[in-house]
């Protein structure tokens, strides 16, 4: 069933105990639906209901409302629930492809809804090329969208990507090019793909704290961030301000895990690397992923990327799911491929715009 019917399905009236007065309230803070309520936590909720008449113990309760009548629908798990029920769930999430099989099965599937993957590496390591190709995904989502049998859900839009570019590093022709090799029709995929380009961190925060508002408008079903720590990186260069600097990240981090779980979605974020000065166990020079245990602990699955000559050597460093596994893949004009079957000119220059 598509985001767009189970939307229509629950309104916040449906809501237990919920008054008028409270939804009014809530639609004025830009809270229109259930999945909006219940991604907030009660100290975000008070902070944005400055009227005083609202406190953590009321907002706790609405909130646990909102998610007792989205568990009910089978939308969220329940408090508690048997292992069966939940493999019963971890079947239907979604997984979306790269384009290379051999890629795909090293993550048994694609990348997964309900879930943060992060990818990180050096510059040129291919981070932004997956994230391209990953875009060309939203050709299959629409057909993938099984609509209900009436007339209203027929009309439901087609399930789209929010690429969030911090680093400017989106180009559109390249997605063209990717799709336009593999077969699809370019400007079909480009209309699935919705461009946000940042310039700050609070920016990047902002967006970031009401892209649930986004995610219902476009019907999305991927958010990719890239990169989701390089404003924080620079605006909080130094060792005082990196404390506000984690909190502010695990903030952003937490909320987009929120995200994930509710409205079944995948979100991928790449991040950059640090120098490191021991040995390291991600197999390059004394790097490693930026973001220190906050960045850690908030992803579900972390890859790292480093160069291997011409192709590109990706490593699965932390999973509850895969095993620390590696695979070496190749970057072309079709996107992300198998490396055996690559026979382009090796890249020599070190920049991620070669393909």
């Amino acid at each position: 069933m598509s985001m767009s019917s189970r939307l229509r399905e629950v309104i916040m009236e449906d809501i237990p105990d919920i008054t008028s007065d409270t939804v009014d309230r809530l639609r004025k803070l830009n809270i229109n639906s259930v999945y909006q309520l219940a991604v907030q936590t009660p100290s975000e909720l008070v902070l944005e209901i400055s009227d005083g008449l609202f406190d953590i113990g009321e907002a706790s309760n609405l909130i646990g409302n909102a998610r007792k009548i989205l568990t009910e629908r089978q939308i969220l798990s329940k408090e508690f629930s048997t292992a069966d029920d939940l493999l019963e769930k971890r079947n239907k999430i979604s997984r979306y492809a790269t384009g290379s099989k051999k890629f795909d099965d090293f993550l048994n599937g694609g990348f997964e809804s309900q879930a943060i993957t992060e990818i990180s590496g050096e510059f040129g390591s291919g981070k932004s090329q997956i994230c391209h190709a990953l875009c060309v995904a939203a050709n299959n989502l629409v057909e993938n969208n099984k609509l209900d049998d009436d007339d209203e859900n027929k009309q439901s839009a087609a399930e789209t990507i929010i690429f969030i570019d911090t680093e400017n590093t989106f180009r559109v022709d390249r997605i063209y090019q990717i799709a336009e090799q593999n077969g699809f029709d370019p400007l079909t995929i480009l209309q699935k793909v919705y461009h946000c380009k940042i310039f700050n961190s609070e920016e990047l925060e902002s967006v970031i704290n009401n892209l649930d508002k986004s995610i219902e408008q476009y019907n999305t079903k991927l958010v990719i961030v890239d990169s989701i720590i390089s404003l924080h990186r620079a605006e909080f260069s130094g060792r005082e301000t990196l404390g506000e600097r984690q909190q502010r990240l695990g903030k952003m981090l937490n909320k987009l895990r929120r995200y994930a779980d509710i409205y079944n979605i995948a979100v991928v974020i790449t991040n950059q690397v640090v120098s490191y000065t021991d040995n390291s166990q991600f197999g390059s020079d004394y790097i490693k992923p930026a973001g220190g245990n906050v960045m850690g602990h908030s992803s579900t699955y972390r890859i790292f990327l480093k160069r291997s000559g011409k192709n590109r050597l990706a490593t699965i460093f932390d999973s509850p799911y895969h095993p620390n596994q590696q695979i070496k893949f190749s970057i072309s004009d079709d996107g992300i491929q198998n490396a055996s079957s690559y026979k382009g000119p090796e890249n020599v220059d070190g920049n991620d715009s070669t393909w």
